[in-house]
């Protein structure tokens, strides 16, 4: 393991700890993974994350037979959908699924939330589709994910959570706890008399400036990495 697979690793489960701790997620019930080159790294089931460490997440290659695995651990068992939407989707470098209350809260009603705020252009359209419901860790739930995900970076799940995907793990973070914050938003407004909502064009103007905000974080984020100081090789 060299130590970018290793760095990535501990980012994995340096997350899991935080979609905690910020109260995105509950127990073990949620999981990330991250592309690394042509393999997936991915959460191991059932395991708590103060217990977690970075050997203990399981690889599987993107590109070969579903369901194989590397390492101690079994993946999640949620890690079909992962897997899926990083074969479809290239764009996509690191994916979190939790069981966020608010989003869970829509999803159980099967509610897609609405342009409440400009901030659901950073997703990729003028809402967030409810993944029609199926048993979790089976194939018509990737299959319902991907079409809900089609044209979008997250989604609810009916009757079980929410998924945000992201270039990198940073970002599908980030987008988690937007996602969250939405969610809550609308759960909000709808004990008011309900949301008053945007119009499309005042959605692809938010679209339009989040492109230039996404370029200069992205320009922060290599910048950064340029300053990091370098650490030795880790494993062999």
């Amino acid at each position: 393991m060299n130590k970018d697979e290793l760095a990535l690793r501990q980012a994995i489960v340096d997350q899991c700890r935080r979609m905690n701790a910020i109260g995105i997620n509950q127990g073990t019930s949620g999981n990330i993974s991250a592309r690394f080159g042509e393999r997936l790294l991915i959460t191991p089931s059932a395991v708590p994350y103060d217990e977690m460490t970075p050997e203990m997440i399981a690889s599987m290659p993107i590109g070969g037979g579903s369901g194989t695995w590397e390492g101690p651990r079994n993946p999640s068992s949620e890690w079909r959908f992962h897997l899926d939407i990083a074969r479809a989707r290239p764009d996509v470098g690191a994916i979190v699924h939790t069981h966020a209350i608010y989003c869970t809260t829509l999803a159980i009603a099967r509610m897609p939330i609405p342009a409440v705020h400009y901030m659901i252009a950073a997703f990729g359209g003028k809402d967030i589709r409810c993944a029609s419901y199926a048993t979790f860790g089976t194939e018509a739930l990737s299959k319902a994910v991907l079409q809900a995900m089609e044209g979008r970076n997250a989604c609810l799940m009916a009757n079980h959570g929410m998924i945000a995907a992201g270039e990198d793990l940073e970002r599908a973070m980030w987008l988690a706890v937007e996602l969250e914050t939405l969610a809550r938003q609308y759960f909000n407004t709808l004990q008011i008399g309900g949301p008053v909502l945007l119009s499309e064009a005042e959605i692809a103007e938010a679209a339009r400036t989040f492109g230039s905000y996404g370029m200069q974080l992205s320009a922060r984020r290599a910048a950064a990495k340029l300053r990091a100081p370098r650490t030795r090789e880790a494993g062999g």
